[in-house]
């Protein structure tokens, strides 16, 4: 969970794009989270969730599929993707990352990317399964959104609207 996460707006203004907004949609209608990195294709949210440094990587228009974008935005999503997944490694340090792009019931395509501990509560199930335990509380520390966004600037570049002190 998220401990005194400052408002996404605090972080990152929201992007403009030519994608008709879709009425309905949580992530065409806002950011889905603390905004940590953003350029003109997608963005990095963090999400306050039971798990400790979830992130969702969104891309910016809306569409459903992986194969709804062209073979080089493909490629950059799942750079930035990787780069979620290198940053929160190295500052959380968790037993393993889970990658998941569903999108079942927000048709808009985004990726999970969601660090697990091996005494968290649904370990070694998907964190959408049923809980095998009460998970130990794992807050993240009020400098962890701060220090994620730098990482991800440190790897991606700024990008078009990023800060990188949150």
């Amino acid at each position: 969970m998220i401990a005194d996460a400052p408002e996404p707006m605090a972080l990152v203004r929201p992007a403009t794009t030519d994608a008709p907004m879709t009425s309905g949609c949580v992530f065409c209608e806002g950011e889905g989270g603390v905004c940590l990195w953003r350029d003109e294709r997608c963005r990095v949210v963090l999400v306050d969730e039971p798990f400790a440094g979830f992130c969702r990587v969104i891309w910016n228009a809306h569409v459903a599929e992986m194969t709804d974008l062209a073979p080089a935005d493909r490629d950059h999503l799942m750079d930035v993707v990787f780069a979620v997944e290198a940053a929160l490694r190295a500052r959380l340090a968790p037993a393993k990352i889970n990658l998941a792009s569903l999108g079942n019931l927000v048709p808009h395509l985004h990726w999970h990317v969601i660090p697990r501990y091996r005494d968290d509560s649904h370990f070694p199930q998907p964190v959408w399964g049923a809980a095998q335990r009460p998970g130990p509380a794992r807050p993240l520390s009020p400098d962890a959104p701060a220090a994620l966004a730098r990482d991800l600037a440190a790897a991606l570049g700024a990008g078009s609207n990023a800060t990188t002190t949150p």
